[in-house]
């Protein structure tokens, strides 16, 4: 799992909390963590390999929502890579992970070990949440009309940027001026925690507003597009509301652990012995959390995948061949080419009989289109059947 305490554990002064936690079984918790991001990183490789039974369509051209969907996915399977090797050192070498904790020694490499990983599983679940708060920031600029593929390098910039810095100057005041004297007082801790949490935070509390905001653009944008609001559009107004909700319900399960059980072990850090009788429910309390971080964190990758896509089933399809993606399942390109194919001339008909602004039709088609990629079933037959296609 992703916590600060993973960095302060390789301080050999070490305070009371992190030892609490961190010594609290740790074979059945690095068990627990190889588990759970095992089966996080295998569901979400099959989530996002083709599958077999997909009628090949013509590829369209990339969008900046797709591109940052996949880079969130790749966050996470790093990530959960980081963690089983971190976790099965721990189990495998037991007594290299035992030097950490002596403070005059010779041998860097059971420290950096250590604080390599830790960095490792930090950096790449930093950079995820700062995808995500672009995918948001990206959605609605897209319904704005002000965002593209050419914004994927500012985003590139913002993401990887910020992870690396905040990363590192979180790491640096922690170790500084060492690893023997890191810990010794709160201006080495408390920074190193905001640094850590302050992606995090941004999403909880920003990422609801610009989908709200979203949304709300999204039903202007539909009810603009014919003049009038007809069920398909409230229904696909609908579709990107709980697709925007089970994003944030996906993040709020799997991160609000690590927010409790960081309040509860800084409560701890304030007592002047955590080991009281008085704090028993607080230091079981931070225990159950702790174990319940190991096996909600790494789940994150399957689960958002879940939310982008849906199930899209076992069947892999390993041959490769060229194919539509699955979240480009709704075409964005040109005026003119159908990516779906028409048995009858129903399309064009309502195209002679409809004439409109080709640019402006052109242009909302592909704001709804980027949002509501992933979906491959019912929202599927529901664009195809909505006036706001039926201009193509």
């Amino acid at each position: 799992m992703a916590s600060p305490r993973l960095e302060t554990y390789c301080c050999p002064n070490r305070d009371a909390a992190t030892q609490l936690v961190m010594n609290f079984q740790p074979e059945v918790f690095c068990g627990v963590c190889i588990g759970s991001a095992s089966v996080s990183l295998l569901l979400t490789i099959l989530q996002l390999l083709p599958k077999k039974g997909q009628s090949p369509r013509k590829m369209p051209k990339a969008s900046s929502s797709s591109t940052i969907l996949l880079f969130i996915s790749i966050c996470d399977i790093l990530g959960g890579l980081g963690m089983i090797f971190r976790s099965s050192v721990w189990l495998g070498f037991p007594g290299f992970i035992a030097n950490i904790s002596v403070v005059n020694r010779t041998d860097v490499w059971p420290s950096a070990f250590c604080v390599g990983s830790a960095m490792w599983i930090q950096l790449l679940y930093s950079a995820g949440f700062w995808w995500l708060f672009c995918y948001a920031v990206d959605s609605y600029l897209v319904v704005r009309r002000s965002a593209g593929l050419s914004t994927i390098v500012l985003y590139h910039m913002m993401t990887w940027g910020l992870a690396v810095m905040l990363c590192v100057e979180g790491i640096a005041l922690l170790y500084y001026p060492s690893l023997s004297s890191c810990e010794n007082g709160l201006e080495h801790a408390i920074p190193h925690y905001i640094t850590t949490y302050a992606p995090l935070l941004l999403v909880l509390v920003v990422n609801p507003i610009l989908f709200r905001r979203t949304v709300s653009a999204v039903a202007s944008l539909l009810k603009g597009r014919q003049g009038i609001y007809t069920e398909n559009e409230r229904r696909l107004g609908t579709e990107i509301q709980i697709r925007f909700f089970k994003i944030m319900l996906v993040f709020v399960i799997c991160w609000s652990s690590n927010i409790i059980n960081e309040s509860l072990l800084f409560y701890l850090e304030m007592q002047p012995d955590i080991n009281e009788i008085p704090l028993k429910n607080i230091r079981s309390a931070a225990l159950i959390t702790w174990i319940i971080m190991g096996v909600l964190n790494p789940m994150q990758g399957f689960l958002f995948t879940l939310a982008f896509y849906g199930w899209t089933g076992w069947r892999v399809d390993l041959k490769w061949r060229k194919r539509e993606i699955p979240w480009e399942s709704i075409s964005s390109s040109t005026v003119g080419e159908n990516a779906y194919p028409s048995p009858v001339n129903y399309q064009s008909n309502i195209h002679d009989s409809k004439k409109i602004s080709t640019t402006d039709s052109q242009q909302t088609d592909e704001a709804i289109s980027m949002l509501s990629e992933g979906n491959t079933s019912g929202d599927d037959r529901l664009t195809r059947s909505s006036p706001i296609y039926q201009g193509w």
